[in-house]
């Protein structure tokens, strides 16, 4: 089996199996507790928040645990918009958004705000002069992801912040692809929410962060308890937590030998097509792009035919984001990139990972080369 679907989620890390462990069996005080077993919790989850503080260069105190990158992103659009309808009621987000941010935005529509959706050009690239224009008096919010999690583009998020940052307007990015294989650094990068999840880097599922900048207004979207600074109520999911500051560091750690190793593989997989002579279409930014995705299109294979025939052959790939790759219906993201029919309706998305190596990939291109020659119309 050859596992191309890092992108919609990783294995675990053994190191960060082992880093939970204690705390699946152990430490099991709520950390919220004031006896011995829930001050060692506490501190199990305040050394986890350093960690993860201290890899994005924020303060721990600007960290919120969540659910994972969903409950971030919804936590930061509906929870910051909400907080500021007094200033205005309109929000800018972007047409190739991941669902989380999307459907957090129709909630918001719901509640009598206006969300602009601004298109992107056919790399999938937002533009700033674009954003610039749909800025209005009363827009209060802006989400624009960092890297797209179906073709890679990655977004001017350096310019944006800057322009939004002389307009006192909340900038909020979607950084759950980019965290892991691009350096973010919140103290330098001009984002006030900045969201991020642990199952894209072989951390556990069910846990992520926002990073949620001191002077940045919010209303909490859990109600209960004074969990996370009465910011989101509910017993931290503490091994879940820990476990995700392992993968962090491992993952801050590697990351250069990581993206080179991406990089290494996207240019094999090439390379292959190449020499087999097949007809493809690599979708997405040919530079501004993410090194471990590359959605690519095969004209005349149906999305559908070619992830059938991969995974007879042990190949696991994809057809756009885990949330609708169980779906026929054509990606949102090409649809917003204008692409022609044919190279929409035979995209796929190969994703790679810690565990994968440029053998397996050259010999995944091969097949993908293999089953194009043999039924594409």
């Amino acid at each position: 089996m050859i596992y191309l679907d890092h992108a919609a989620t990783t294995p675990v890390h053994p190191r960060v199996a082992e880093a939970m462990h204690p705390y699946l069996t152990n430490v099991y005080g709520n950390p919220s507790s004031l006896h011995g077993f829930g001050r060692e919790a506490r501190m199990g989850l305040e050394r986890a928040r350093d960690r993860i503080a201290h890899i994005l260069g924020a303060e721990p105190q600007t960290i919120v645990f969540t659910s994972g990158g969903t409950e971030a992103d919804n936590m930061a659009i509906i929870g910051g918009a909400m907080a500021q309808q007094d200033r205005g009621r309109h929000v800018i987000t972007s047409s190739v958004e991941h669902h989380a941010v999307l459907h957090a935005c129709a909630h918001l529509e719901q509640l009598g705000f206006e969300v602009t959706y601004l298109p992107v050009d056919e790399t999938g690239m937002v533009s700033l002069e674009e954003l610039k224009q749909a800025v209005r008096p009363d827009t209060v919010l802006v989400s624009i992801m960092y890297g797209n999690n179906e073709v890679g583009t990655i977004q001017p998020i350096e310019e944006i912040g800057r322009f939004l940052r002389e307009r006192n307007i909340v900038f909020h990015t979607d950084a759950v692809q980019a965290f892991g294989v691009m350096p973010l650094n919140v103290s330098e990068l001009p984002v006030d929410m900045l969201s991020v999840s642990a199952h894209k880097i072989n951390g556990p599922k069910g846990v992520g962060a926002l990073y949620l900048g001191r002077k940045v207004p919010i209303q909490p979207h859990l109600h209960g308890g004074k969990q996370e600074r009465n910011r989101r109520g509910g017993t931290e999911n503490l091994a879940g937590i820990v476990g995700f500051a392992e993968a962090a560091e491992i993952a801050a750690r590697e990351m250069e030998e990581r993206v080179a190793k991406y990089r290494q593989m996207r240019e094999a997989m090439l390379a292959v097509w190449r020499e087999a002579g097949i007809a493809y279409h690599v979708n997405g930014h040919p530079e501004r792009h993410l090194p471990h995705i590359l959605n690519v299109s095969f004209p005349g294979v149906h999305t559908e035919t070619m992830l059938m025939n991969l995974d007879l052959a042990g190949i696991a790939a994809a057809s756009g984001s885990a949330c609708t790759s169980g779906s026929l219906e054509l990606s949102h993201v090409l649809q917003a990139m204008c692409l022609d029919d044919p190279v929409m309706r035979s995209a796929v998305r190969f994703s790679f990972g810690i565990t994968n190596t440029v053998e397996e990939v050259e010999q995944a291109a091969q097949t993908t080369a293999d089953i194009v020659k043999r039924v594409a119309r």
